[in-house]
């Protein structure tokens, strides 16, 4: 008896376990019965809060989807500008579902990726018109921060046909024809949505962001070169007007350097001459007072000299005056 109890217990545990689901916070829950969607009054998914909530087990199922700000990173691409002058511009958009019934039906089940697909070509034919219209100087100074908010405003309202001067054709058919899906499934009584904006596919775009913008690498290459060939001529006018400088003041250090050994030579000259004058003067002086004595001495450095080496050959006659101090003090006196 026991038995059957505990099992029909465990039979509704199960069943109870399998009818509760849990819509975690930065979610959005969509129910899905035989894989159709459950719709409300006005024909549109119902759309579960994060929160606890039940559900046909084994019946139904849980489709969620991420109710957070998302970012879409966006492949660097050429652009071109008023002066007809290419760009590339890196950027990306921060973007979140606002509708998540008109998501999910223009989606096709809450793609991610086709959402993205559809955005990026939104994005990218409107940035490419925007820009269009700017010149470089506008584009990468103040300008920019009004760039990006008239495209983030744009993408959010939509072009207002005629009267927009930025046309994206190719994007408003494509996200017209996912509105227009959306429209046929629904019997919603809001007022209509401008169908080129991406308020049509429930995106709302929070902000949108230029992350670089380059010149093209033959451009950009062509501006270095002419750049280093202005440094070049810059750098060589510098260093010859700095040779020109060494040599003027080589040429002055050697000027200075000639007059100043010219002015010591002379002044080495003239002291020599007068310390030669002062020595023959003192010497004269000296030797006037024993002219005999001078005269033995004068003698006295000619033998010196004369015979300071002993290969030295002299032919002189014994009478000669020469030798009249090597004479016998008698002779010597004669």
């Amino acid at each position: 008896m026991r038995k059957p109890i505990i099992v029909v217990i465990i039979v509704v545990l199960v069943a109870l376990y399998a009818s509760l689901f849990v819509v975690q916070e930065g979610e959005r829950g969509i129910v899905l019965r035989f894989g159709k969607v459950l719709r409300d009054d006005e024909n549109k998914p119902q759309v579960f809060a994060p929160g606890l909530h039940m559900k046909v087990p084994f019946i139904e199922t849980v489709k969620t989807l991420d109710a957070r700000i998302q970012t879409m990173d966006n492949q660097a691409d050429r652009f071109v500008t008023k002066e007809k002058k290419d760009l590339i511009v890196d950027s990306y958009i921060k973007w979140r579902i606002s509708d998540f019934s008109r998501y999910y039906l223009a989606t096709g089940g809450g793609d991610v990726s086709q959402a993205e697909v559809l955005l990026k070509r939104k994005f990218s034919d409107r940035l490419r018109s925007e820009m269009g219209r700017l010149d470089v100087k506008d584009i990468v100074t103040d300008s920019r921060g009004r760039l990006t908010t008239d495209v983030r405003d744009a993408l959010n309202t939509g072009s207002a046909g005629s009267d927009d001067e930025v046309q994206t054709p190719a994007a408003d058919d494509a996200i017209a024809s996912a509105a227009a899906r959306v429209e046929r499934e629904t019997n919603s009584k809001e007022p209509a949505i401008n169908p080129n904006s991406m308020a049509a596919l429930g995106i709302q775009v929070v902000d949108v962001r230029i992350k670089q913008i380059n010149l093209p690498t033959e451009v950009s290459d062509a501006i270095y070169n002419r750049m280093r060939a202005e440094r070049e001529a810059v750098a060589r006018s510098q260093r010859s007007q700095g040779q020109e400088e060494a040599e003027k003041l080589r040429a002055q250090a050697d000027y200075q350097v000639t007059r100043t050994l010219a002015e010591a030579q002379r002044t080495a000259l003239i002291t020599r001459g007068d310390g030669d004058a002062e020595a023959a003067k003192l010497f004269a002086d000296a030797f006037s007072q024993d002219p005999d004595f001078y005269a033995f001495i004068r003698s006295l450095r000619a033998y010196e000299n004369s015979f300071s080496d002993n290969q030295d050959v002299m032919v002189l006659s014994p009478d000669s005056d020469f030798f009249r101090y090597m004479k016998a003090p008698s002779n010597a006196t004669r």
